[in-house]
């Protein structure tokens, strides 16, 4: 029977190649009262096929899967059910994977080894609209060595152009030529490896590049 609790359940896909960490967190999830564990997928491709049959609010993955890895998942995630959001849980936290996550879209990530309540916590945070990363990692996250190799005048540049500015106004704001804006924001695509500038703006927000007040 379906109650009206039920209608604010968090609905969970969780996605590792591993059957033991699958069945202990689907237990360990299933007993919280608002969240509710749809599916459980061993590959990234398994779990695309269940968000085109179900309707999921928060995918658990991992990073380090056979074939189709946790970055490819989450990559295809964005694209395919760009409202899901997604949690990367890791064995790993090297500075490369998560900088890769959460260029992916990822909106947090954490150890499997952390503590069910943080787990739990990061699982209710994403759901409301916010980042679940440890302080840690947000602090890495916003260090230099995670810059992607921008500059401070790149960082600059971006800054003023995910505030709304033109290439004109940032030109004026800094005292540069629009040529030189353009080759800025050139550059920064491509150390991003972005598409375009708005997906330069997507990465460099959620990797703590730039921040916005």
């Amino acid at each position: 029977m379906t109650t009206h609790a039920d209608k604010k359940q968090i609905r969970l896909l969780l996605v590792d190649d591993h059957p033991i960490v699958r069945f202990g967190l689907s237990a360990l999830l299933g007993m919280q009262e608002d969240f509710a564990v749809v599916a459980a997928a061993s590959s990234g491709r398994e779990a695309l096929d269940i968000l085109r049959q179900k309707t999921i609010d928060i995918v658990l993955v991992d990073l380090r899967m056979p074939g189709f890895s946790g970055i490819d998942t989450l990559e295809q995630i964005r694209t395919q059910a760009p409202r899901v959001q997604a949690i990367v849980l890791s064995s790993f936290e090297f500075d490369e994977e998560i900088y890769a996550a959460v260029k992916a879209g990822a909106r947090g990530y954490l150890l499997k080894e952390s503590p069910p309540e943080e787990i739990m916590s990061a699982i209710r945070s994403v759901f409301a609209g916010r980042q679940a990363f440890p302080e840690r990692i947000a602090k890495r996250l916003s260090e230099s060595r995670m810059t992607a190799g921008l500059s401070a005048r790149e960082r600059e540049v971006l800054e003023l152009v995910a505030k709304g500015l033109t290439n004109k106004e940032v030109a004026n704001t800094l005292q540069i030529s629009q040529f030189t804006v353009r080759n800025h924001l050139n550059h920064i695509t491509e150390k991003l490896e972005a598409s375009d500038r708005t997906e330069a703006i997507f990465i460099a927000i959620h990797t703590g590049l730039i921040t916005l007040h």
